[in-house]
């Protein structure tokens, strides 16, 4: 692949820049799929022309749209879910016409929002299983588009906020609690939309529009505050999303059918802060950006590839750092949110890649030496509980999303004592918290052991001494397991000075 970066700098100092080695601990990303009895089978992948990612994904459920005779429909399953569906499987069935777009809502892990060729959205609620019926019945239905509907955008710290855009040119914005229109843009754009997306604290959306334009706008007034035309110089669809410091990406096409992703700064958008050119496909090029990591995801509509990047605020600024390549083209993909990802594998995002009759995960991951919880990996991300009430932001409130940290998720790795352990319940609160490894090794003790059949026997021997036998056995045990848990941590350190030693050696640094 051959990638050429114009950043707002001269090309004589990029060129430069190119030569010096970048420190990032995201440089050795590497995605791998996984194998064939985890893949989801005869689905069949809704063939609609729209240029959306067909599938959404939150820790709990797979959401992919799906070909329906009579109307539009999409399939619902559990994301533990592996192997083949049955074409008896219920599925989310109340559109008269296909479905375009799905959103899962950011506050409500079985919440699904769903825009459709009818005109509508409708709000779904899904059972905490699964479903085990067709659904045909949605708990809101959202009418105010004279056409159809394809885009969704929840709102990102406000409850219940959902907006919407049709090829009527128009964005609306919903209170879904009371499915009530509290705003509608109907004069900022000329044409058809292409994508809109909220910045982090829901206080603005960009827009990118068929007439080329980029546009930053404030629902709440109605008003476009920044606009760029010719983002893009070619004629095909473009995207743009927002990232965590308030910058924008697009992705577009050149004069010359070019893919390219550029970077822009909202504060000044005479020029590019960079450009980068990758190939001649025909696919839209769908971003999917982490703010937790800064890495943007590059899927092209029937590619055969994922290209990842780092956005950094070092000239280029977007520096490409490598790609996952299948024989199998996508038809479109889901991205999982940071809530759901594999913590204990130092997996920083999964992709549902859609093939035409298959789900397949990708996990992109950082090889770490390490058991223990990378926090430098895992910043604290946004967590499920809003910021803000719908009736808070209507009023004028903004809020940063309410951050938790990913420790929780974190599990030791399994013991070969693991029966002990089980039999031991008293200690299980003292090590959940401390995601460390330490409770695997705690049950070597030879004491522990030894002493286990005495500590379970306590809820039926009434000897008045054994109570005070458990609680000296019990503080001999934590001081063992603070004591291997120090090493532990020490032996850490140890791990990761080597291998940032070992990375300077491989880059030619030492």
């Amino acid at each position: 692949m051959k990638i050429h970066f114009f950043p707002a700098t001269s090309r004589k100092d990029m060129s430069f820049r190119r030569g010096v080695v970048r420190q990032s601990k995201f440089r050795h990303v590497f995605a791998q799929a996984w194998k064939a009895e985890h893949c989801i089978d005869d689905i069949r992948v809704s063939r609609v022309t729209w240029d959306t990612s067909l599938c959404a994904v939150n820790p709990k459920f797979i959401a992919v749209i799906i070909e329906s005779g009579g109307g539009g429909a999409f399939l619902v399953v559990p994301i533990s879910k592996a192997g083949r569906i049955d074409q008896s499987s219920p599925t989310v069935c109340g559109h008269l016409a296909p479905v375009l777009d799905i959103q899962w809502s950011p506050h409500d892990d079985n919440i699904i929002a769903s825009a459709s060729e009818d005109c509508t959205v409708k709000v779904w609620q899904i059972p905490d299983g699964g479903l085990t019926s067709p659904m045909t019945e949605a708990i809101v239905t959202l009418e105010g588009h004279s056409k159809r509907v394809g885009i969704l955008a929840w709102h990102p710290t406000a409850f219940n906020i959902l907006m919407t855009a049709g090829c009527d040119n128009v964005i609306c914005v919903w209170n879904v609690g009371t499915g009530e229109l509290v705003y509608q843009l109907s004069d900022a754009h000329p044409d058809m939309i292409y994508s809109v997306c909220w910045n982090k604290d829901g206080s603005a959306v960009c827009t990118v529009c068929k007439d080329k334009a980029l546009r930053v706008i404030d629902p709440r007034r109605g008003t476009v505050l920044k606009v760029k035309e010719k983002v893009h110089d070619g004629t095909r669809p473009m995207r743009a999303v927002f990232l965590s410091d308030g910058k924008i990406l697009t992705t577009g096409f050149s004069r010359m059918s070019e893919r390219q992703m550029a970077l822009w700064d909202p504060k000044d958008l005479s020029e590019p802060m960079a450009v980068q050119e990758m190939d001649t496909s025909n696919g839209v090029l769908l971003p999917f950006y982490d703010p937790d990591t800064n890495m943007v995801y590059l899927c092209g509509k029937g590619d055969c590839t994922i290209r990842y990047f780092e956005v950094t605020d070092e000239s280029p600024y977007v520096h490409f750092l490598s790609l996952y390549s299948s024989k199998e083209p996508q038809r479109g993909a889901g991205f999982l949110s940071k809530r759901g990802v594999d913590v204990n594998k130092c997996e920083i995002a999964r992709f549902y890649k859609l093939h035409e009759r298959k789900v397949e995960p990708i996990s992109m991951t950082v090889p770490r030496k390490s058991d223990l919880f990378q926090g430098d990996l895992y910043p604290d991300t946004a967590g499920s509980e809003p910021a803000l009430l719908a009736d808070e932001w209507i009023a004028g409130q903004d809020a940063p999303p309410l951050l938790v940290s990913l420790s929780g998720g974190y599990a030791a790795p399994q013991s070969k004592h693991r029966e002990i352990l089980k039999s031991k319940p008293k200690l299980a609160p003292q090590d959940s918290g401390n995601a460390s490894p330490s409770n695997a090794a705690a049950p070597t003790s030879h004491s522990a052991e030894e002493e286990v059949p005495r500590v379970n026997t306590r809820e039926t021997d009434g000897n008045a001494e054994r109570p005070k036998r458990e609680e000296d056995l019990l503080n001999e045990l934590l001081a063992e397991m603070k004591a291997l848990r120090a090493v532990v941590l020490a032996q850490s350190q140890r791990i990761e000075l080597l291998e940032r030693q070992l990375a300077r050696i491989e880059d030619g640094d030492v």
